[in-house]
């Protein structure tokens, strides 16, 4: 399948790497340009999102949030002045669901398939094909898809129509900034009151508290290792969706509000471009205490 990729940063280089391995020829285009490793591997350097529609069956975006999408969508050199009838465009970002639904009724009105497949599992996950995808969209064009995406992950789901797919990653993204929270609360404590934060940790993987988070981000916590696999400003850009969404639906969301305000903190602190584990850096500060 000759499939289109656009934004090939922390995500999408590896996703994209994934697809090409995967035996599939790969057009190419990112506003930092094209990573060698991809160009290497086969992939084609294409010179705005308009050239990698016309050249692609499929065209998968990834970038950073909902402006991004729409102009790489709809703007100059976008993907809607290279679309041919039959053709299919999945948007792997995080974006807002309700620009998703009206993204996917101009792409609908052009002829085309819109799929929206925002995933989780990070830089690690991307690396690994193990990504969760939840997706939005039609069952045919879903099928259609579902080869690519089965290179990138391995829990993949038809949530529903259109806008689905990126409800499920808000309601993902409230979990994990809970839990992260939740993590970094209790190495806190754990470690001010003069217990071994890492015995800590280990001795909690082994009951009811364990957690791909704690596994993950416990560690980083832990060694200082805060280099970012997903950044706190994109942890805090869906938590903004998240919140915004509540309140048009007249829903209460106050620990996610107070893990929004911790993150609000750490950029405050020069941190919005720290890995999202940095949370704990928040709570340190409080408890006048370093996890250690």
């Amino acid at each position: 399948m000759n499939v289109g990729f656009i934004g090939l940063g922390i995500m999408g280089k590896p996703m994209a790497l994934n697809l090409i391995k995967g035996g599939h020829q790969l057009f190419l285009h990112s506003r930092s340009g094209v990573p060698a490793e991809l160009s290497d591997g086969g992939g084609t350097a294409c010179a705005d999102a308009a050239d990698v529609a016309r050249h692609a069956e499929v065209i998968i975006t990834m970038v950073p949030d909902t402006p991004d999408v729409e102009a790489v969508l709809f703007g100059g050199g976008g993907v809607a002045g290279g679309l041919s009838r039959g053709k299919t465009v999945v948007d792997m970002s995080s974006i807002s669901p309700i620009a998703t639904k009206a993204f996917a009724a101009r792409i609908n009105e052009l002829g085309c398939d819109y799929l929206d497949a925002p995933v989780s599992g990070g830089q690690i996950g991307a690396q690994n094909a193990a990504l969760t995808i939840m997706v939005g969209g039609p069952q045919a064009a879903f099928d259609r898809v579902a080869p690519l995406f089965g290179l990138m992950g391995k829990n993949i789901t038809l949530i529903g129509d259109n806008g689905a797919g990126q409800t499920c990653k808000v309601a993902n993204q409230i979990i994990v900034a809970l839990t992260i929270e939740a993590v970094a609360e209790a190495l806190v404590f754990a470690s001010k009151a003069g217990a071994d934060p890492g015995k800590v940790r280990q001795a909690l993987m082994g009951g009811f508290a364990a957690s791909r988070v704690l596994d993950v981000h416990g560690e980083r916590m832990i060694k200082r290792t805060f280099d970012p696999g997903f950044r706190v400003e994109l942890h805090q850009k869906d938590l903004a969706l998240a919140l915004s969404g509540a309140r048009a639906l007249g829903v209460a969301l106050p620990n996610t509000a107070t893990a929004q305000e911790l993150f609000n903190a750490v950029q405050a602190d020069g941190g919005a471009k720290s890995d999202h584990s940095a949370l704990v850096k928040a709570l340190e500060k409080l408890a006048g205490h370093t996890v250690a």
